[in-house]
């Protein structure tokens, strides 16, 4: 039978790594809390509802962070394995397209890609549905828990700018783009990664990966131009939108747009040595930063590595 600690964990962050690690305690039996800043669990696998369109798709969602997810450990695929049975999420494609600034230039294959028809924020929703999460926000050390941050290393150094090695980490920003037209203007395709283009990155077609076939695009702007728009993200939507036109080779403006900004939406490189893909410490961090791939799997491997670690101190 698992010793308890001493203290229980407070873990900070409902994203697929705080979730993963609140898990791994409980199956340890460790006592711990989630706090979630916010009242929408799933961190940049979000899902945002469309409002006011005057078109027949009000309420639904567009994916605007994590555009899917791939399997490679095999403890994460019985996760995967567990969420398709429940219809959580779907297999979505193993072929996407590529474009450079002038246009669209071939195809691609690749791992396959999983979708979710209730939105990629539905995936942590459904792992974390027998959690008790409470929102708020971590502001100072905890004096009777130990504390698991599982958020952007920058991000949790604003929380906590005394505490050292939390500074390091250099994550890119995206400014998220969705666009929902009155039809679609376009040839079948699932994603396009657009090369070399100053403006673009990745461009979804949230219809197939939604599987409703709706008239609906998802952009992904660069980092260099999403830096420099932050403070005003609704200032790229006009660029997205040309973009789009542009690569894609049609010539119809949207009916609904939204811009997201993502301050920290991708690590440029991990922050541990590779010995392990969490720190364990008198602050404890998690996230798929700590992976030389960063992505959903490496997020959800390295809540739940930490969770176990946690518990092994006991």
């Amino acid at each position: 039978m698992t010793q308890h600690l001493a203290k229980s964990v407070l873990v900070a962050g409902a994203g697929i790594s705080g979730v993963s690690c609140a898990i791994a305690l409980r199956e340890n039996d460790v006592p711990f809390r989630i706090v979630n800043k916010g009242y929408r669990i799933g961190g940049r696998m979000a899902s945002r509802p469309v409002r006011d369109s005057g078109t027949s798709f009000d309420g639904r969602l567009f994916d605007t962070g994590a555009s899917y997810f791939t399997v490679s450990d095999p403890d994460f695929a019985s996760v995967v394995s567990e969420l398709e049975s429940a219809g959580v999420v779907q297999p979505w494609t193993d072929t996407f397209h590529f474009a450079h600034s002038e246009g669209i230039a071939g195809v691609k294959m690749g791992p396959m890609r999983y979708r979710a028809e209730g939105g990629i924020r539905s995936v942590v929703e459904y792992l974390a549905r027998d959690l008790v999460i409470e929102e708020g926000e971590v502001t100072e050390l905890p004096t009777s828990e130990r504390l698991a941050l599982c958020m952007p290393t920058p991000q949790a150094a604003r929380v906590f700018p005394q505490a050292s090695g939390l500074s390091t980490a250099v994550w890119e920003p995206v400014i998220s783009v969705s666009l929902l037209f009155d039809q679609v203007y376009w040839a079948a395709f699932d994603g396009i990664f657009v090369n070399q283009d100053a403006q673009v990155t990745w461009i979804a077609n949230d219809g197939a990966r939604r599987g409703d076939h709706a008239p609906a695009l998802v952009v992904h702007m660069s980092p260099i131009l999403s830096a420099g728009h932050l403070v005003n993200p609704d200032a790229v939507i006009p660029i997205a939108i040309s973009a789009v036109k542009r690569i894609m080779n049609f010539d119809a403006d949207p009916v609904w747009t939204h811009a997201h900004r993502w301050t920290f939406a991708k690590p440029l490189e991990g922050t541990t040595s590779g010995e392990t893909n969490f720190v364990l410490g008198e602050i404890s961090r998690a996230g798929d930063e700590f992976s030389d791939r960063p992505r959903v799997e490496a997020g959800w491997l390295s809540g739940r590595d930490l969770g176990r670690a946690l518990a092994a101190l006991a």
